[in-house]
């Protein structure tokens, strides 16, 4: 049997950001810009690039930039045009996703990454979903959700994308339990949140992007409290592994942890230099500060 069409993605962006005090004082996390476009919207056009239809933002209070951010902005777009910027108004136009596309809800109280999966159930409504977080940024040829949902279409059930960590870091992540591992799909038999380098199963590490099998929502509903006393996504997703196939998927692409404040230097360095109308002005600076 094919496997449901994933045509719904949950964004958790309901955090407070205190990594970034005192930028993100009175500005989402997920606003801040890696070169020139916030980290919220390359989640976001990376699933739209994937075939995702439906995007559900789950918030927290602060966060009314995000909602601005996505829609339109008659004023700007009418003010560029008018003055001939065509190309900056080119850069805006596609921002919003169309009527009915997004949705909004609110996760009353930090409560975990699960809580905040769970707080999405009513959107969901029984579909496979998808879940992007904006602090884990790829760059990659293509889309790292994209891999996964052509992944996904021949085996069903749920999926995260993996990546080799080093055993020390271990504690850091979610770590796969892995049955069969033929270097780019991983068959799973446990997940384990945050184990010391001594008990992992693994290197193999859960970043920021997940294929959900509505039945997690299930075990989520008993809002159990694991690492930190939070409601982890982890520990639902152990409890799934017994009721459905369940695989990591090694990425092509590079990852950027955009949560820590030297990987997010790292990224914006990084997609700069990926970009041909700076690549070789950031490699003069670069340059300047190593010689």
């Amino acid at each position: 049997m094919a496997a449901r069409k994933v045509r719904k993605a949950v964004f958790p962006v309901g955090g407070l950001g205190t990594r970034f005090l005192p930028a993100t004082k009175a500005m989402p996390k997920e606003m801040l810009p890696v070169v020139d476009k916030p980290l919220i919207q390359y989640a976001v056009e990376e699933a739209r690039d994937a075939g995702i239809e439906e995007f559900i933002f789950v918030t927290g209070r602060g966060k009314e930039a995000i909602e601005d951010h996505f829609d339109h902005s008659a004023e700007l777009q009418n003010a560029l045009l008018s003055r001939g910027k065509n190309d900056l108004w080119a850069l805006i136009k596609d921002i919003p996703l169309g009527p009915g596309r997004i949705a909004y809800t609110r996760q009353p109280e930090p409560l975990g990454l699960g809580h905040a999966v769970w707080c999405a159930r009513a959107l969901i409504n029984g579909e496979p979903f998808a879940v992007l977080l904006a602090d884990d940024l790829i760059l990659s040829d293509q889309p790292c959700l994209k891999q996964m949902i052509e992944a996904y279409e021949d085996l069903g059930g749920s999926m995260v994308a993996v990546m080799d960590v080093p055993k020390e870091h271990t504690s850091r992540y979610g770590i796969l339990d892995p049955v069969s591992d033929d270097g780019r799909l991983v068959q799973v038999r446990g997940v384990v949140e945050k184990p010391k380098p001594a008990m992992a199963p693994s290197n193999l590490a859960i970043i920021g992007r997940y294929i959900l099998d509505p039945q997690v929502l299930t075990h989520l509903e008993r809002q159990d409290r694991g690492a930190g006393g939070e409601i982890q996504l982890t520990d639902a997703l152990a409890d799934v592994i017994d009721e459905q196939p369940f695989h990591g998927l090694r990425f092509e692409g590079r990852r950027f942890d955009c949560g820590d404040k030297v990987g997010f230097l790292e990224a914006n360095i990084a997609f700069a230099l990926d970009r041909d109308d700076m690549s070789d002005a950031v490699r003069r600076i670069l340059a300047s500060y190593t010689a």
